[in-house]
């Protein structure tokens, strides 16, 4: 599950005294205190920082703190709030409590009771985000997404990402559909500097234009029919996380300007409301697309589009790295294994995916796997369990071998990926030259031998 390990904390309070108590006694690493003495002075914080917990008095200065507690509520939906009272105003945060307040505190208070109310109000705010975290098909940050298999080209993509990820420039991730783009996002978010916060990812492709809008920034209560609350959106969401937008393409040119105001600013505005908020995310994009042709057609932003391509990564497609694909059998066979049974490939059926044209890439393979997972027979997937088999599988023929051409290119693959995809330990295996070796991999077509490595 994502975590949340700082609590920002706003004291709403105008003695100077309680102020001073929780920055001296409260504040830590784990914990970031903000004071305001006027409702005024809160207004303008929580206009421009998220906050999780905040403290309020119910006698402020210039505004009845009930009062403020309503606009608190309708700013940041999620942010609990713990009343502090005198004796008699108890009856009041009772029933401030039955509109919503989280708890309250009678002055004088202990610091070990604030303490204890403060990390159970984070507690009920981090339930209530995770939870919307989940809706909105947040990551975990629980292990680290890699990219399987040794060939140049995938040794090219992790090369980018472990230098991209630590900083917080946006990435544009492009390739075919089924290359690996979402590993790709949450591979650069769990080797990020954000890999404990959230992981949000949204396909632009479901949405329509006013839906994502009100998604993406949220709504205040009002703003249109059937908005009876107001509604965090996943940036205040993704707030010190990541934001993954994949089929960036198919956002609308308008959506389009208004993330890049939130790409250069940090700030945006809830649908129907007038103030700004700050948030600090970091932004992936992907697409399908040609997205310089789309911008030379009229249908992509200019600007946002240079906005985006600060930093590309290209996903190479499964038939250009066709020596993964035995690693990518053998990852799939125990990813997709279910109670503890354990599944093999006959030479024939690993041959024929090797010579698959895959237009659906890596999603593909996938998918002909746990296909041929079901359909397996003792454990053992064969030619007959793959769906490109039943009528138009080249080899193996009538006599069900496959051609010596055929076999060497799929022996060269399975040694390679043995070996770590280490050249030198393949070629002595094989008994031939490293020249050899690679004159064969050109001819096989299985890597680029004059591809720069990373």
């Amino acid at each position: 599950m994502t975590i949340f390990n700082s609590i920002e904390i706003l004291v709403v309070d105008d003695e100077p005294n309680i102020q001073k108590l929780f920055l001296r006694e409260l504040a830590n690493p784990g914990r970031t205190i903000y004071t305001a003495g006027t409702a005024a002075e809160a207004k303008e914080i929580l206009r421009t920082t998220p906050i999780d917990v905040v403290i309020l008095d119910i006698r402020l200065p210039d505004e009845n703190g009930i009062s403020l507690m309503g606009h608190i509520q309708e700013t940041i939906p999620h942010a609990a709030i713990v009343l502090i009272t005198g004796y008699a105003d108890v009856d009041t945060a009772v029933e401030a409590m039955k509109a919503g307040a989280y708890d309250y505190l009678t002055k004088p208070f202990s610091l070990e009771r604030i303490e204890q109310v403060i990390e159970r109000a984070y507690q009920r705010v981090r339930l209530m985000r995770e939870n919307e975290l989940l809706r909105h098909g947040a990551g975990s940050a629980t292990s680290t997404p890699k990219f399987i298999g040794h060939s140049q080209a995938v040794q090219r993509v992790r090369y980018l990402i472990e230098r991209v990820a630590p900083t917080d420039t946006p990435v544009l991730l492009t390739g075919e559909s089924g290359t690996g783009k979402n590993v790709a996002a949450a591979a650069i978010h769990a080797q990020s500097l954000r890999a404990d916060q959230p992981f949000i990812v949204t396909n632009c492709a479901n949405f329509d234009k006013e839906l994502l809008r009100s998604e993406l920034f949220g709504y205040c209560k009002g703003a249109f029919t059937g908005a009876d609350r107001s509604h965090e959106g996943l940036l205040p969401l993704a707030h010190k996380g990541t934001l993954f937008f994949d089929e960036v393409g198919e956002l609308s040119l308008e959506l389009q300007a208004a993330l890049l105001r939130v790409l250069e600013t940090q700030r945006f505005r809830r649908v129907g409301d007038k103030e700004e908020r700050h948030v600090d995310v970091r932004f992936i994009f992907a697409t399908n697309r040609d997205l310089a042709r789309e911008v030379e057609l009229g249908r992509f932003h200019d600007a946002f589009y240079h906005r985006i391509n600060v930093f590309t990564i290209e996903l190479p497609p499964l038939r250009e790295r066709r020596e993964d694909i035995p690693a990518l059998v053998e990852y799939f066979l125990h990813a997709l294994a279910k109670n503890g049974q354990s599944y093999q490939i006959t030479p024939a059926a690993l041959h024929q995916l090797m010579t698959n044209p895959w237009p659906g890439n890596v999603r593909e393979l996938r998918n002909v796997i746990e296909r041929g997972i079901i359909l397996a027979e003792g454990g053992i997937i064969g030619t007959k369990a793959l769906p490109f088999c039943q009528k138009t599988c080249r080899s193996p023929r009538e006599s069900g071998f496959a051609t010596l051409e055929e076999l060497e290119r799929s022996h060269i693959a399975l040694v390679l990926h043995a070996v770590g995809g280490n050249k030198s330990k393949a070629a002595k295996i094989l008994g031939i030259g490293r020249k050899t070796l690679y004159r064969k991999l050109a001819e096989y077509g299985l890597t680029d031998p004059a591809a720069p490595s990373p």
